[in-house]
C-alpha cells in the first residue's frame, strides 16, 4: 500500500464520517432560531453537500484499500489479526447503499427506514473504523512476526 493511500482512507473517512454526524446533529437535535426556518442551523446545507459530494472519495478510497490490503491478505493465507476488518466490510454496503436509498427515497415510510439504516450504519462503521485504526496504533509499527510494518507490506 503506498503513502498515499494509506492516508487517504483516513482523510476521506474522516471527512465523510464528520460531516455526517455533524449534519445529524444539526438536523436532528438542533433547535432553529426561527420558526418559520427551513433548516436547524445555518451551516446544515452546506454540511449535507460537503457529505454528499465526498462520499464517493470514502467509496473509493475502500477500492483501494480492497485490493492492496484486504484482498491481497486473503490471497496470501495472512492470519486474521483484527476482526474489525471484517465489521468495516459487513458495514459498508448497507452504509453506502442507504445513503443513495436516503436520496431516493419517496415516501415516508421508506425514507424513514432509509435515514435509520443510514444513520445507524454509518455510525457503526464510524465507530469499527476508528476501533481498527486505534488497534493498528496500540500494535505499532511491527507485524506479528515481529518483522517492521514496511517489510510484511513489501512481502505481502
Amino acid at each position: 500500500m503506498t503513502r498515499a493511500q494509506a492516508w487517504l482512507a483516513p482523510a476521506a473517512a474522516l471527512l465523510v464520517g464528520g460531516s455526517g454526524l455533524v449534519y445529524a446533529w444539526m438536523r436532528y437535535l438542533c433547535e432553529p432560531r426561527d420558526e418559520f426556518a427551513l433548516v436547524n442551523h445555518p451551516w446544515q446545507p452546506l454540511l449535507q453537500h460537503l457529505h454528499v459530494l465526498a462520499a464517493p472519495l470514502l467509496v473509493f478510497a475502500v477500492a483501494a484499500l480492497w485490493a492492496e490490503h484486504v484482498w491481497r491478505r486473503v490471497r496470501s493465507g495472512y492470519p486474521r489479526q483484527r476482526p474489525t476488518g471484517l465489521v468495516l466490510f459487513v458495514l459498508f454496503f448497507p452504509m453506502v447503499f442507504s445513503g443513495g436509498w436516503v436520496q431516493v427515497a419517496e415516501g415516508e415510510l421508506a425514507r424513514t427506514a432509509a435515514v435509520w439504516t443510514h444513520a445507524l450504519g454509518g455510525t457503526l462503521w464510524c465507530a469499527a473504523y476508528a476501533v481498527h485504526l486505534v488497534l493498528h496504533l496500540l500494535r505499532g509499527k511491527t507485524g506479528p512476526s515481529g518483522e517492521s510494518a514496511a517489510a510484511s507490506s513489501r512481502s505481502a
